[in-house]
């Protein structure tokens, strides 16, 4: 990954020196979040399956990940912004980063599809944002916004204590799996998996049954067909 010069001076990519390990998408830490299985089939054995929402969410990014900057009220704007933490060997592109005030603050913006959630997988993604911004600034990053489509409306995040100790718990639960190269078995979340479009690739009905009452299924099914041939 190229050096970010997009910040004040010349701030280098934590990851420069490691250049031959490829580190967690960013975007991983979403998909974790809503189900760490879903994340490794993803990131890990690089399956993909695109529904409706994972559609309209792709048109919408390919507006917003055009690298640029400008001034917009005194802010300083800089769109599709290389970022990266070592410590939590993560790295992707910010849609969006503002700098606030004389210091300029960053404050990392990420546009989504749809509307706000009830589960925290945007703002764990949101929030690794600000984890790389901090590192690679060397500034403290409090906050940042969620826009959504749906509702064109910013929805602030702050960055506490709770936000950033899940945001960190995600990125070691998936250091693990990339450590491990093991798929965690599937866990049925009826809402979710409706939604995933994965659904049909992780199979979570099948999957999750157990082993043992298919077996004992198909021996007492065996079992009646031969009674009734004799």
């Amino acid at each position: 990954m190229r050096s970010c010069k997009a910040l004040k001076g010349v701030v280098p990519n934590p990851l420069d020196d490691q250049l031959d390990a490829e580190p967690i998408p960013i975007s991983a830490l979403q998909h974790a979040v809503y189900c760490l299985r879903q994340a490794a089939l993803i990131h890990l054995e690089r399956l993909w399956a695109e529904n409706r929402f994972t559609a309209e969410g792709r048109v919408l990014h390919q507006a917003a990940d055009r690298p640029g900057r400008r001034k917009v009220r005194g802010i300083r704007r800089v769109a599709a912004l290389p970022i990266a933490s070592k410590r939590l060997w993560i790295a992707g592109v910010a849609d969006l980063v503002e700098f606030h005030g004389e210091d300029e603050t960053p404050y990392p913006i990420e546009i989504k599809r749809g509307r706000p959630k009830l589960h925290r997988a945007d703002e764990v993604q949101l929030c690794a944002q600000g984890l790389c911004l901090e590192e690679m600034t060397g500034r403290a990053v409090p906050e940042g916004a969620l826009y959504y489509a749906e509702t064109k409306r910013r929805v602030s995040v702050p960055f506490d204590e709770d936000l950033r100790r899940l945001t960190e718990e995600t990125a070691a639960d998936l250091r693990e799996i990339f450590r491990t190269l093991v798929t965690p078995p599937p866990i049925l979340l009826a809402k979710r998996c409706r939604s995933c479009s994965l659904i049909d690739l992780c199979r979570p009905k099948a999957s999750a049954r157990p082993a043992r009452a298919w077996r004992d299924r198909m021996v007492e099914a065996s079992l009646t067909e031969g009674e009734g041939s004799v």
